[in-house]
């Protein structure tokens, strides 16, 4: 199973960044801004070795999306067959998942939370429903939200409190209801805070 479903504030405080985005991250990362376990506070270390920096970036962009390693690593090899920078083409192909469109496009608070909609059927893309949330969009796919899932509370409260602006490479329409994928997304459109290239020399040994 991909989706973890452990303390996420564990997670966070051990990859010292707020891994999905919640309001108990921030708060432990600011009380306790070191990693957990009774010798939390003297584990840090001064200079970590090349392979932890590395698998710490990996970790990171694993559970930022929520993917298994195995699935993470399926994904890095389907980038690395490609032409092109191989951690950026996987950080797109990590970004075209249907249920980060949902989080980009504000319907969701976290991309877990986005996860579950599309799994219980609440998105169509290109008028028919999908709930695979690894589905990959393409360019000019259109993601939208069932009817019926219009009108849930916890997703207008969302689209009204979030107030979350879609990157460039998304254009909202219907009132932010509907997305189109624009443009393919490029590496300066992506804001989450992982070295991509540390990730590819992890998988490269």
């Amino acid at each position: 199973m991909a989706r973890y479903i452990g303390p996420k504030a564990r997670v966070s405080r051990r990859l010292g960044a707020n891994i999905w985005g919640t309001r108990g991250e921030n708060i432990a990362l600011d009380r306790r801004p070191y990693p957990p376990g009774e010798h939390g506070r003297t584990r840090r270390r001064s200079n970590p070795s090349e392979y932890l920096l590395q698998l710490q970036e990996k970790q990171k962009a694993r559970f930022t999306y929520g993917l298994s390693e195995k699935q993470f690593r399926n994904l890095f090899e389907e980038a690395n067959r490609r032409e092109g920078v191989t951690g950026e083409i996987m950080l797109r192909y990590l970004e075209l998942r249907v249920d980060n469109i949902v989080y980009r496009a504000g319907w969701a608070a976290t991309r877990p939370q986005a996860r579950q909609f599309v799994s219980h059927g609440h998105v169509d893309v290109n008028g028919r429903r999908v709930t695979i949330p690894s589905y990959r969009v393409r360019k000019g796919d259109v993601v939208e939200l069932r009817t019926k899932a219009r009108e849930f509370i916890v997703i207008r409260q969302n689209v009204d409190v979030l107030d979350r602006t879609p990157p460039p490479w998304l254009e909202p329409t219907e009132g932010g209801q509907r997305i189109t994928v624009r443009e393919l997304p490029l590496r300066e459109h992506i804001d989450v805070p992982v070295r991509e290239q540390l990730i590819v020399e992890l998988y490269s040994k």
